[in-house]
């Protein structure tokens, strides 16, 4: 399998319960590097932007609202395979569907709140990444 790179974000339902330590050893227990790793504030405007492909989904301005509700920390995360094994540590999106250790499982609130988000393919990955980071700030 090939070393990836993949987006991941913690959300505000976890920063404000400060998880942050705790999510990211369990990224990094699983073998993925963080690469680089900011905390920021997104405005609804730039939720909507980051979550533009759902935006005729019912969620969308539920979802775009609750990221723009308090701090995030955007991160990307290196290893082999990554972004599957990131999906993995992360578990389900709903958390009554994950497996048992994964992030949702332990941390998640519901399926809007669920604590985590990250790239579903290398496509998206790339995107996703170069939406928060410039390729200087990649300093694996």
């Amino acid at each position: 399998m090939a070393t990836e790179r993949t987006l991941s974000i913690i959300k505000p339902d976890a920063t404000k319960r400060n998880l942050t330590g705790k999510i990211n050893a369990k990224f990094e227990d699983a073998g993925l590097r963080i690469v680089a790793q900011k905390r920021i504030h997104l405005t609804k405007a730039q939720a909507g932007k980051f979550y533009e492909v759902h935006a005729s989904r019912p969620f969308y301005d539920e979802l775009c609202e609750f990221m723009a509700s308090g701090p995030v920390v955007v991160q990307v995360l290196e290893g082999e395979g990554a972004i599957a094994k990131n999906r993995e540590v992360m578990g389900a999106t709903n958390p009554k569907d994950s497996a048992a250790g994964t992030i949702r499982a332990e941390f998640a609130e519901s399926v809007g709140e669920n604590s985590v988000h990250g790239s579903d393919a290398p496509e998206t990955a790339k995107d996703e990444i170069s939406y928060f980071f410039a390729g200087m700030e990649l300093v694996g």
